[in-house]
């Protein structure tokens, strides 16, 4: 079976800096007709960024959830920007450390029953300390962890950043089938 949706028409409500809301009236795969609504973003870029056996990880508090939260570095895609550029610019920015090289590690959709957004996961294992340079109104605080200490805070829900579980959850995988 096909479980394909087509856009019969589509209905933009917001337009923000970060986020397009969208109604839409779709076509399911029987023909009938509904609606969705869906967040457009132009998506991300995160690093796992592993200096000396130590993860470093980001404090910082989101405003959504209410709380601080424990993150990769990470941030959002300017339009037409190189995913692996955006990573390695955040990587600087919120930690200080400039890379030498890096490497894919996945892509993953953060909450795709609602938005578009793909965010693209980087390793970086070898770097050099530049100075953190972190935008206007951005207040965080780098960490590091020892990965045992991460993949703990994962299992006892202390980490719920989807980008952070999931980079050291493939960063493990890799790591047990000797990749890395």
């Amino acid at each position: 079976m096909n479980y394909e949706e087509k856009c019969v028409r589509e209905n933009k409500v917001f337009g923000g800096k970060i986020v397009n809301l969208y109604v839409d009236e779709i076509s399911l795969p029987d023909g009938s007709r509904s609606v969705r609504e869906y967040i457009s973003h132009s998506g991300g870029a995160a690093v796992l960024f592993i200096k000396d056996e130590k993860v470093a990880l980001v404090r910082q508090y989101r405003y959504a959830y209410r709380e601080e939260t424990l993150e990769i570095p990470a941030g959002k895609l300017n339009e037409g920007e190189d995913p692996r550029l955006a990573a390695l610019r955040e990587l600087e920015e919120e930690t200080g450390y400039r890379a030498s090289e890096s490497r894919h590690l996945l892509d993953i959709y953060p909450t795709p029953g609602y938005t578009n957004e793909v965010i693209h996961v980087y390793l970086v294992t070898r770097a050099e300390f530049v100075g953190e340079r972190l935008d206007e109104g951005e207040f965080l605080n780098c960490e590091y962890y020892d990965i045992a200490e991460v993949e703990r805070l994962i299992g006892e829900g202390k980490i719920k950043d989807a980008k952070t579980v999931s980079a050291v959850l493939k960063y493990s995988i890799d790591k047990n089938k000797g990749l890395i």
